[in-house]
């Protein structure tokens, strides 16, 4: 957050953004988009993480952003979750499954940066 004028710098949002527009990207086909109970899951828990950081970010103390990070951090946890459940129902193919994943370990690995930083001795 240091330095960060707006959510949209941080590299926590920028990656946890890129996660969703990709699972918006995985749920257009329409043979997917008939299981709605399964598409609306999985959109609500891309939407979540960028959703909380930004929220966060608007805040007024490091202990308020941090609690919301810690739901990002679960719904990017649960987007891995809906990923794995894609690939069982045969929706995703392993390569793109490691995209994805790759791209909700990144942002979670980002976002406890982050909570370090904001959780840190000199806050």
């Amino acid at each position: 957050m240091a330095g960060a004028r707006h959510f949209r710098e941080l590299a926590c949002w920028q990656l946890a953004n890129e996660l969703k527009l990709g699972i918006y990207q995985l749920l257009e086909p329409p043979e997917l988009k008939r299981d709605f109970r399964f598409c609306d899951q999985m959109r609500d828990a891309a939407a979540s993480a960028p959703r909380n950081i930004a929220e966060g970010f608007g805040r007024r103390s490091h202990a308020d952003f941090a609690r919301f990070l810690d739901v990002a951090r679960g719904s990017l946890a649960e987007s891995q979750n809906h990923l794995q459940d894609a690939v069982d129902r045969g929706h995703l193919d392993a390569t793109e499954f490691q995209r994805l994943n790759s791209l909700s370990e990144r942002a979670s690995a980002a976002v406890a940066r982050l909570q370090r930083y904001l959780r840190g001795p000199q806050r």
